[in-house]
């Protein structure tokens, strides 16, 4: 839950309303791979339900993320081919936005597009400081193949987490097609 606070702690209202609005919820079937290491991918994904499992191809499970997080940004960011495969690990729900939705909405609206990506650097380093701190710097460590990632978050966040709580909450009723939405 907590990555998809560092993103919408960053955005405002309207945004995650754009987000909700513009994205298309899909359900997934365990085994269903939404991303696939080394092929393009189109898409950021938050995971609204379930469990993914992040895999390579000479390593295996890499990690298994829960609801709140967010697969896909690198490859949006960089557009080169992801570098894991992520699988559905069990019945999964997703909010799916197309980059080129995302891209045509910074086109229109530069000011979203400036708090996108501050929030995706917010995201990134967030996950950065966590891989180290996990892993070492140069040092080897291992991952339970069960551990589920749930990093702290950065002091400097903790003041968007209750406004990016609220705002995740909206998102989700918008989705499950509540009619108004208070804010």
């Amino acid at each position: 839950m907590r990555k998809v606070l560092v993103i919408l702690g960053q955005l405002k209202d309207t945004d995650a309303e754009w987000m909700a609005r513009a994205g298309e919820r899909v359900k997934h079937e365990d085994g269903t791979a939404l991303i696939r290491q080394g092929v393009r991918s189109d898409s950021i994904y938050f995971l609204l339900d379930g469990k993914l499992r992040v895999e390579d191809e000479k390593i295996g499970v890499i990690a298994r993320l829960g609801t709140g997080e967010i697969v896909g940004e690198m490859s949006f960011v960089d557009d080169s081919p992801p570098s894991a495969t992520v699988v559905a690990d069990g019945t999964v729900t997703v909010l799916r936005l197309s980059h080129s939705e995302i891209e045509r909405r910074c086109q229109e609206d530069p000011a979203f597009g400036m708090r996108l990506y501050k929030a995706l650097c917010f995201f990134l380093a967030d996950r950065l400081r966590g891989t180290v701190r996990r892993l070492g710097y140069g040092e080897a460590a291992t991952l339970d193949s069960d551990e589920v990632l749930e990093d702290e978050l950065d002091e400097k966040l903790l003041d968007q987490v209750s406004l990016a709580g609220a705002r995740f909450d909206r998102m989700l009723k918008l989705l499950s097609g509540a009619t108004s939405v208070q804010g």
